[in-house]
């Protein structure tokens, strides 16, 4: 496969400095190609659908089986490739088509977002019976593209096919997987599972999974598939049934006794909720499980129930302390509980983690002002108010209940997702100056800006973000990234924070042309205009106005 563009290449040669290779073993017994191996993920592979240039319309199906099939490889040799739903997530959140061709840049940043240390790309053919597979991987780490691979055999040996080129493109990889009839279903109900997962209707999905259990009756992955249509149509019932069917024996036990917990959860069956992610929890816990386990202490909220949610939410924390929304959960239950000390701390704790989350805001005014500190609190819940209106609804509730129910966080899922938490670990201040901290981690991540090496810039900037969370510039720089990148939704975030903490001529023409992008032409004219008001001569907010057209 060529390159698709120079840009591409530009920006795979600034993903990250090259460091020496190293062949180094990972615990799972697997070893990996690691240049950096203090920085380097290296058992998160990115496995993208496969393209399909011809666009025969015999190959849409097997663009997503290629990625789910080299996943399933990746499993059996010991790695931890992202799944399905965490790529799908991340298509959203770049607001890409889950279907689309995408170029190489694009898959870049598809594969930053998810914490990726590598990607798989390729593309399929078909010649009468013969699939011809083409692949190679990039290495995000230094930028290194391996030479494209080629695999050629009948459409019937699909399996077999992916088995061979997952050991070409991963050579390192100790144990090769093996398909047999036994541990894969066959290729038929293979075929109407892949299409039960990229069907455009919820109808069309139902019936080819449930066509996947007629074919094949011990098919869990369907199972799993259908509890996720099913929830999506609201039918919790039918979801509950769908995972219950998942026997002790399977691989996929454990995480459809999870989903269980979620479907009782929606029917508010808690007890059996609570019951069955206490069990999971006892044989191996989680922060998922416990997390969920506080979100159904709050919504039971019922005297005698147990345990405070407090108590899971902090024990999730234990487990896992970079994720957003342990903190947030706890911060949250903290406030309901009445305890308003450790409600403040918990809540700060939270807007330091993700400044563009509203409720965080608001449910810290809140606090505040429940505390005391009324005049600290209502700036909190004016920034909550700059990033959604909804936030005016809630300024109309008692004073004696001063925030909703029904805030608190899920988990749909047993496993970490890099992409709820993002990809930067917080450094804490230590016994030096918490603002020369965060003014240093600027400049970096100012220098970085302009030289355009955006990964490094973005874990600078939330740094100091994390050290000053009201720091303008930072927020700007940061929207400035995201723009350029392409998230226009996290841009318009941080660029509103920006503006709120310190109203500048750059942040109002910056979120212009992120409302130029997305469309908004008015939202950009009314930012250009505030700009002018600021600065009349601004000769860069003028050229805008121009664009925009007065």
């Amino acid at each position: 496969m060529k390159t698709k563009s120079a840009a591409a290449l530009a920006l795979l040669a600034l993903v990250v400095a090259a460091g020496p290779a190293a062949l180094r073993p990972d615990a799972r017994g697997l070893s990996l190609v690691v240049s950096d191996p203090q920085t380097a993920a290296i058992d998160r592979v990115l496995v993208m659908p496969f393209e399909n240039p011809s666009g025969a319309g015999q190959l849409f199906w097997l663009r997503e089986a290629s990625a789910v099939v080299l996943n399933e490889d990746l499993r059996a040799c010991g790695a931890t490739p992202i799944g399905r739903e965490e790529r799908v997530k991340a298509f959203e959140r770049l607001g890409v088509p889950v279907g689309a061709n995408l170029s190489d840049a694009t898959v870049i940043r598809l594969g930053q977002l998810l914490g990726a240390s590598w990607v798989v790309i390729g593309s399929l053919a078909l010649d009468g019976d013969t699939l011809n597979v083409r692949a190679r991987t990039i290495r995000l780490d230094s930028g290194r593209m391996q030479p494209e691979m080629t695999e050629r055999a009948p459409l019937a040996d699909l399996f077999h096919i992916f088995d061979r080129m997952i050991i070409r493109l991963f050579p390192m990889l100790i144990a090769p997987p093996t398909h047999t009839d036994k541990s894969h279903a066959p290729l038929p109900a293979f075929e109407s599972y892949i299409k039960g997962l990229i069907a455009e209707t919820g109808a069309a999905q139902v019936k080819f999974l449930q066509a996947a259990l007629k074919s094949y009756p011990d098919y869990d992955a369907a199972r799993l598939a259908l509890w996720q249509v099913f929830v999506a149509q609201g039918d919790h019932a039918k979801a509950l049934a769908a995972v219950l069917e998942v026997p002790e024996k399977s691989s996929s036990f454990r995480r459809a006794r999870f989903l269980a917990a979620l479907s009782q959860l929606q029917l508010k069956q808690y007890d059996q909720s609570f019951n069955t992610l206490r069990t999971l929890g006892a044989e191996r816990p989680a922060p998922a499980i416990f997390n969920n386990l506080g979100v159904v202490q709050l919504q039971r909220w019922t005297s005698g129930s147990g345990s405070a949610a407090s108590f899971y939410f902090n024990e999730a924390r234990k487990l896992d302390n970079d994720d957003a929304d342990y903190t947030f959960n706890l911060g949250y239950a903290y406030l309901l509980e009445h305890d308003l000390q450790a409600a403040v701390y918990w809540l700060r704790e939270a807007v330091r983690g993700n400044p563009a989350d509203g409720d965080a805001h608001y449910l810290l005014g809140a606090a505040l002002a429940a505390n005391g500190a009324a005049t600290e609190g209502g700036r909190e819940k004016d920034l909550a108010r700059r990033l959604s209106s909804r936030y005016a609804e809630w300024d109309k509730r008692p004073a004696n209940d001063p925030v909703p129910r029904g805030l608190e966080r899920v988990k749909d899922d047993l496993d970490t997702s890099l992409l709820a938490r993002g990809d930067l670990a917080f450094q804490t201040a230590g016994q030096k100056d918490q603002q020369d901290l965060a003014r240093f981690h600027l400049e970096q991540g100012r220098i970085l800006f302009e030289h355009e090496t955006d990964r490094e810039a973005t874990a600078e900037l939330k740094r100091a973000i994390y050290l000053s969370p009201y720091d303008s510039e930072s927020h700007l720089l940061l929207g400035r990234i995201y723009l350029r990148g392409g998230r226009l939704r996290d841009a318009v975030d941080e660029l509103k924070i920006s503006l709120w903490s310190q109203e500048t001529v750059g942040a109002h023409l910056a979120l212009a042309e992120a409302y130029i992008q997305g469309k908004d032409l008015p939202a950009a004219r009314t930012e250009v205009q505030r700009a002018l008001t600021l600065d009349p001569q601004s000769a860069d907010a003028k050229k805008l106005l121009e664009r925009i057209g007065q």
